[in-house]
């Protein structure tokens, strides 16, 4: 096991002799123990059998000037170094009702621990996964119907739709009176409504059903396949679209066209389903307070009609119809008994399971129930080194689930002398003179002999195979009271393994670099890829504002590039990584810095490109091969987390040139030359994405920038490749 990155110094053999030295002391010798043997020709058998015993020596004097494995690994040991753990997969799982809540019903919360599952087959386990919290779906009580002439990030300018002109069914929750116009009379973009729910009841990711009753809007000139408006709730910081996809909204935009077919009615009605972010706060705009979502009149595609005139409601109704919350891929084991306490100190016990997630400290912990005693809440540590002889103290080995009690240690007398461990001697109480150099010290406290152990909980689990694809949760592993179905919209991510050896030896110098304190860049930079196995990538730039440390951090991401690449969506910073990353920088920044975790800008990158094959590749396996080897290259080589030249990720704010994608092609097999080369850059514009031609043939990401590339129809995002003789 050699690492090129170490030091290289001065390595003296405990045996310095060569195979040839070997092969030549032995002949050498011929003469004084055998003088009968004069043949001494390399074609002579026994000169053969010399060369192969050479070789032999020669291979275990190889391994003996080497230091071996179990030495590195006694000496990580020796230093505290521990594998750190696989980190769980996280996704947002959606429940749905049975049917759709009464505005007087209560349903009852969704606990913490609730499991669900994808599917099993006959080749694959089904994959767990667990809500993180309690779900809790409320009643949503419309309190205003607002509308405004343009679009603000915090709105001012609005006119209540409601006030002494509908009325509300207190019973029913619906609002209903005169035409209300949505919009101007004759629409402009950046026209909008706005809807205001009650702060008061917990909506926090829940899925709202609106029913709208209006007139028939078909003459308003709409596309109702293509509607010119999108739906947003403000999360406390910005505007998120909640209208997961177009089929959920069953008004086609306030057309209430039904495939096309116009009924001759004077009121339709029709529903929107509507997913509430996760975090949906009740925020004061202008002299409004409660939970706000909008619809807004967008900009005009190509291929886009517009609102000739504002469609008209008549009534609105809101039901809650399911809700939404994060889930991570592990198994809560409870009450889990580890045995009978023999009262003998540096007792150690097993957990059935192994991969052990991240303790909770507030419900997972070690419960002793002492004979004719009360039962004992003791504590995990990451070692014993500052335990007394009562602390109720214990150590958890994350990896292979082992559990251990403080052991006694026999030091040597010669620590008396000094002062700190005569402080902690006198502490607690634990000098024992066994000898004149040798005395005992008990670190943390010992069970109970006859004390039963118990383990109250831990989560089990992690790992890449909770990467699931969307729409691949959908098993509910336990009966849920009105809740029928369950599905996540979005795949899960930052499923990563447990931390290997060599990895383990990777991290090691750097640990020591920054002695668990950050003060410099590379500090801040090194400790938060150990705060997390789900950090892939962290740069901290040089220009930082006095007091504050800005962060640029890349989740990682395993075994999803393929021939798609990695979306910038599915690099987003989770709210858990957020808080585990922080939580862990608190405790080692120095007093005053504050610590800012940031997404890098990613600009994508499409390439158009013409390439000529070589003869004997014009089959159209082989052309296909051709092109599935170069979208691979193309997506691994514009990666933030496998891009670059060194295939370590594309550096933060360098630019992609035309040469680089010039130089890569020409270096996959079956290619013969190269046509037309083009880049296309993708920056994002508020909830959208600009393409646009790089004419010089160069994309600068900026400093805070990032290169990226994924493949995306409507955006045009993906990589486009022409084969030709």
């Amino acid at each position: 096991m050699e690492f090129d990155f170490l030091p290289n110094l001065p390595k003296s053999d405990l045996d310095d002799r060569t195979y040839k030295d070997l092969v030549n002391e032995c002949v050498l010798r011929i003469p004084r123990y055998c003088p009968e043997w004069t043949n001494h020709n390399p074609a002579d058998p026994g000169i053969t059998l010399i060369e192969l015993f050479a070789w032999l020596t020669d291979q275990m004097l190889l391994r003996f000037n080497q230091v071996p494995r179990r030495n590195y690994v006694a000496f990580l040991e020796m230093l505290g170094i521990r594998l750190q753990p696989p980190t769980p997969a996280q996704t947002a799982v959606t429940f749905y009702l049975s049917r759709p809540q009464h505005p007087e019903e209560r349903i009852p919360a969704i606990p913490a621990g609730t499991e669900v599952a994808t599917e099993r087959t006959e080749t694959e386990e089904a994959i767990v996964f667990s809500t993180d919290d309690v779900l809790i779906i409320g009643i949503p009580r419309i309190r205003h119907l607002l509308t405004a002439d343009q679009t603000e990030t915090q709105p001012q300018r609005l006119r209540d739709r409601l006030v002494n002109v509908w009325a509300l069914e207190n019973t029913t929750g619906r609002w209903s009176g005169p035409e209300q116009s949505v919009f101007q009379a004759y629409p402009q973009v950046g026209n909008c409504f706005y809807l205001v729910f009650d702060g008061d009841e917990p909506l926090d990711g829940n899925v709202i059903e609106l029913m709208v009753e209006g007139e028939p809007a078909a003459s308003t000139g709409i596309n109702p396949d293509k509607p010119p408006r999108k739906w947003e709730a403000w999360d406390g910081e910005q505007w998120q679209p909640i209208l997961l996809k177009e089929s959920d909204d069953r008004t086609r935009g306030f057309s209430f066209d039904e495939d096309g077919r116009q009924e001759i009615v004077d009121v339709q009605r029709a529903s929107v389903t509507l997913h509430m972010p996760l975090h949906w706060p009740a925020t004061h705009f202008s002299n409004y307070q409660g939970r706000w979502l909008r619809c807004v009149y967008t900009a005009l595609e190509d291929d886009q009609a517009g609102y000739s005139r504002s469609p008209k409601l008549e009534a609105i109704t809101a039901h809650a119809v399911g809700g939404c919350t994060v889930t991570s891929q592990c198994t809560l084991v409870q009450n889990e008994l580890l045995g009978e306490s023999n009262g003998k100190p540096g007792q150690t016990f097993q957990l059935q399971s192994e991969s052990i997630l991240p303790r909770q400290p507030e419900n997972e912990y070690i419960v002793v129930l002492p004979p004719a005693d009360l039962p004992q809440i003791w504590y995990e540590v990451t070692d014993f080194a500052d335990s007394r002889t009562d602390d109720r103290h214990y150590t958890l080995d994350s990896v292979t689930g082992t559990i251990q009690f403080g052991p006694l240690i026999r030091e040597p007398s010669k620590l008396r002398e000094d002062a700190r461990y005569r402080q902690q001697v006198q502490q607690a109480n634990t000098q024992t003179i066994t000898s004149r150099d040798m005395l005992e010290r008990q670190y943390g406290a010992v069970p109970p002999k006859g004390a039963t152990i118990r383990m109250s909980a831990y989560r089990t689990g992690g790992g890449q195979q909770g990467n699931v694809q969307r729409n691949k949760v959908r098993i509910l592993k336990s009966a849920v009271p009105y809740v029928t179905q369950v599905v996540n919209h979005q795949p899960a991510v930052n499923g990563i393994d447990a931390e290997s050896l060599e990895e383990a030896v990777i991290r090691v110098p750097s640990l020591l670099r920054t002695r668990n304190r950050a003060v410099t860049a590379e500090d801040f930079e090194t400790l938060t890829l150990q705060a997390s196995r789900a950090v892939g990538r962290v740069h901290c730039p040089q220009q930082q504002t006095g007091g504050q440390v800005k962060l640029l951090v890349v989740p990682r991401i395993d075994g999803m590039v393929g021939t798609q690449g990695i979306a910038p969506y599915q690099l987003s910073l989770s709210a858990r990584l957020r808080s585990e990353v922080l939580r862990f920088l608190d405790e080692r920044r120095l007093l005053g810095i504050e610590v800012q975790l940031h997404e890098p800008d990613y600009v994508g990158v499409s390439v158009q490109a013409e390439v000529g094959v070589l003869p004997g590749y014009e089959s159209p396996q082989a052309r296909q091969e051709i092109l599935d080897s170069l979208q691979r290259k193309l997506y691994q080589f514009l990666n933030p987390l496998t891009g670059g030249s060194d295939g370590q990720g594309w550096p933060y704010g360098m630019p992609v040139y035309k040469s680089d994608i010039v130089g890569l092609i020409q270096q996959t097999a079956g290619v013969r030359y190269l046509g037309t080369v083009e880049l296309f850059s993708l920056r994002r514009q508020g909830d959208s994405w600009r393409r646009s031609l790089a004419s010089e043939g160069v994309i600068f990401p900026g400093t805070s920038g990032l290169i990226c590339s994924w493949s995306n129809e409507d955006l045009r995002s993906g990589h486009v490749i022409s084969l030709s003789r």
